[in-house]
């Protein structure tokens, strides 16, 4: 029997949503017809067991002291690795809370603590990278952050340099475009059109 890969888990299950006609609005206002609903895989446990059994894959356990959640979407799957390597596991915010501690970091790291970071999905990069420069202020190690899903965009990788983050991601945007092809879900004028679209986007996007 066929073992689907995640890139294609995420399309059956409607995680991954093409629309060429109404782009989505991403959060730092970028327009796009793909949008990558990781927060669905939670719903399928076979599809996080997966994704969480691919993640645990490229982490080495006796390397790495504590596992970190972006939060919101993130946080799941940090957990469901953290629990597969039986790590430790804390989650970041993308800002400090506003009562209470006011903490931005959620369970227990210390000074020195080697960590790894789990994103759902790399677009800008910007939230990942916040969540490294918070660890880094608390005197953390960052080895590095691993993803589900990139749009592979110029901007988050140049980011990631400048900041010195490492990143690795199991599902790209070229591999979840060639499989749309090859199921039949969109045709060659579409395929070539999203291409333009990312092309388009990491000539023009300033964002940083």
């Amino acid at each position: 029997m066929h073992q689907q890969t995640i890139a294609e888990q995420l399309i059956e299950i409607e995680a991954l949503k093409i629309n060429m006609n109404e782009p989505f609005t991403w959060s730092s206002g970028i327009t796009s017809p793909v949008y990558c609903d990781n927060r669905l895989t939670m719903s399928y446990p076979e599809v996080r067991r997966q994704i969480a059994r691919k993640l645990a894959n490229q982490i080495d356990r006796s390397q790495v002291d504590v596992i970190a959640g972006c939060a919101t979407a993130g946080i799941p799957h940090a957990a469901f690795t953290a629990e597969l390597l039986d790590l430790p596991m804390i989650y970041v915010r993308s800002k400090p809370k506003g009562h209470g501690l006011e903490n931005m970091i959620e369970g227990r790291v210390d000074l020195g603590d080697r960590v790894v970071v789990i994103e759902d999905l790399i677009s800008t990069g910007q939230s990942a990278t916040k969540v490294v420069e918070a660890l880094r202020e608390k005197g953390c190690e960052v080895l590095y952050v691993l993803s589900i899903f990139t749009y592979g965009l110029d901007v988050a990788e140049e980011q990631f340099n400048q900041k010195g983050i490492i990143n690795t991601s199991l599902v790209t945007f070229d591999q979840i475009a060639n499989l749309l092809v090859d199921k039949g879900e969109i045709n060659q004028n579409d395929y070539h059109a999203l291409l333009e679209w990312r092309y388009n986007l990491i000539l023009t996007s300033s964002e940083s």
